[in-house]
């Protein structure tokens, strides 16, 4: 079992609150379901990983998600920088383990890639951090030693193409040394559901919900060709696998 903790944060999938960027083409109940899929998947992926303690902060009633095994840490008001400090804050508060904290919309991440994460967080020391960037300029992962190097994240513009930049910088900043994590793709919109559910493993509930969204959307779902408006990358950078705007805070 690895000394370190993960930590989650994600809103609770609620129609019209979750995933609203992927309406349209899906529906709100749609994004929702797509947003449920994941969490549940990325939440059966943290408990797969051997770690010390699981830690989920949570926007919103815990309605029918899974989270067994996991501490429950309500999210605070503010924008999202300021939720992930206080996330990190709150699940360091009982005990200072290194931490890595991810989202919920990277359903594709596999135990194999926390564990490396964490891995490489613990053999870099506490002068260490670990980001995982996202193709759209934002980050999925962030892996710290301890909640005062989280403060920066106040002061980091998120929902922006060059927000992974600043984090890397503000980080680098206070005196960390960031290493590299493997790149994901998150699921902001649906072209990014379609190609995540692609990297899910077959009985995964994301690539059966998002599979049978495609199904019902017809030509509505299609992902647009080279050249179409629809294509990436999109115009906004997000922070990767931790929703922003509408759907932040998870």
């Amino acid at each position: 079992m690895t000394a370190a903790q993960l930590l989650v944060i994600t809103k609770a999938p609620v129609p019209g609150r979750s995933k609203t960027r992927l309406t349209p083409p899906c529906t709100p109940g749609q994004a929702a379901a797509i947003a449920a899929a994941a969490v549940g998947d990325t939440l059966d992926v943290v408990r797969a990983t051997p770690v010390q303690r699981r830690v989920v902060a949570l926007d919103g009633a815990p309605g029918e998600l899974d989270l067994t095994g996991c501490t429950v840490v309500p999210q605070v008001e503010g924008d999202l920088g300021t939720r992930l400090a206080a996330a990190f804050a709150a699940a360091m508060a009982p005990a200072p383990l290194p931490t890595l904290l991810i989202g919920m919309d990277t359903p594709q991440v596999t135990s194999v890639l926390l564990h490396d994460a964490l891995e490489a967080l613990l053999a870099g020391g506490p002068g260490t951090a670990v980001l995982g960037t996202a193709p759209d300029g934002g980050w999925w992962a962030l892996g710290l030693h301890g909640a005062a190097a989280a403060q920066v994240l106040v002061d980091v513009p998120m929902s922006r193409a060059d927000t992974g930049r600043l984090t890397r910088a503000a980080l680098e900043d206070v005196g960390l040394q960031v290493v590299d994590l493997p790149p994901l793709t998150d699921i902001d919109h649906f072209a990014d559901a379609l190609a995540v559910a692609a990297d899910c493993p077959p009985e995964s509930r994301t690539r059966r919900v998002v599979g049978a969204v495609a199904a019902g959307l017809g030509d509505l779902g299609r992902v647009p060709g080279p050249g179409h408006p629809g294509d990436r990358p999109h115009p906004t950078g997000g922070t990767g696998g931790l929703e922003d705007r509408d759907d932040a805070a998870r």
